[in-house]
């Protein structure tokens, strides 16, 4: 196999050169002054090294956006699964923790009309409201025991290598591995003190504020690259109460 590319690589350098040396004659024959081609030809050479520095660099460029595109793609796979697994059942478990809900869920009642300047006022309304969280403590033993039951599905995600060019995806995932932490280490939730309640609340905020954003990010993904999973990702939105797949 190396012998055969070699063979190739030679046969195509021959051939090169020989075209070279045909138009070089022909040059010649035309003009007939040695001095102006050999002149041509040395100020051909001499910008050589000019062309192979703006040829490697356009054609790195190009290699490292094929890269970052191949990367983001199979992120994208990842965040998918995610959601899938894990993040949609998260959002419907801490939505009902949040004040003003309502008007959250009227914001980001995606549809499929949703164009990229509804996505982008979504995520404004998102940067500048400030979520205010008061959590059930007698919904605490629910949410901790779903949690750690997704405690190796966050452990096997953390381990991705590709998650390192997601910065704001991999503050997720250790948010929502510090609170699943968080409540694992209480045996009890009786009894708490109105400190550590606001405790869990800053980690469930946290939590919540980097899920709700990367959510739209996902779902503004899926309607300009995969039309038919964003048709089903309306459909079971967890904002709203009573998701249904069903196509009416």
């Amino acid at each position: 196999m190396i012998k055969k590319l070699f063979t190739n690589k030679a046969w195509a350098v021959s051939i090169l050169f020989t075209i070279s040396l045909a138009l070089y004659g022909i040059d010649f024959s035309l003009s007939g002054n040695l001095k102006e081609i050999s002149a041509s030809f040395l100020g051909n050479l001499a910008f050589l090294p000019i062309y192979i520095i703006v040829v490697t660099l356009l054609f790195e460029r190009v290699l490292r956006e094929k890269e970052r595109e191949s990367v983001m793609r199979k992120l994208n796979m990842v965040i998918g699964v995610f959601f899938s697994e894990f993040g949609n059942r998260l959002l419907r478990e801490l939505s009902p923790c949040f004040t003003g809900l309502e008007e959250m869920k009227s914001r980001l009642l995606v549809t499929a009309s949703w164009k990229e300047k509804d996505f982008s006022e979504a995520l404004d309304y998102l940067e500048k409201s400030h979520l205010k969280v008061n959590i059930d403590v007698a919904t605490l033993p629910h949410l901790k025991q779903f949690l750690a039951g997704k405690r190796n599905f966050l452990l096997s995600l953390l381990e991705n290598q590709n998650l390192l060019e997601h910065e704001a995806f991999t503050d997720l995932l250790w948010a929502a591995f510090h609170i699943t932490e968080e409540l694992e280490a209480r045996k009890s939730f009786d009894s708490m003190p109105h400190s550590d309640i606001e405790h869990i609340n800053g980690d469930i905020r946290r939590v919540y504020g980097y899920l709700i954003r990367e959510w739209v990010l996902y779902m503004l993904h899926l309607k300009q690259d995969y039309p038919y999973l964003f048709s089903l990702a309306v459909r079971l939105n967890p904002l709203i109460d009573e998701p249904d797949a069903v196509v009416y």
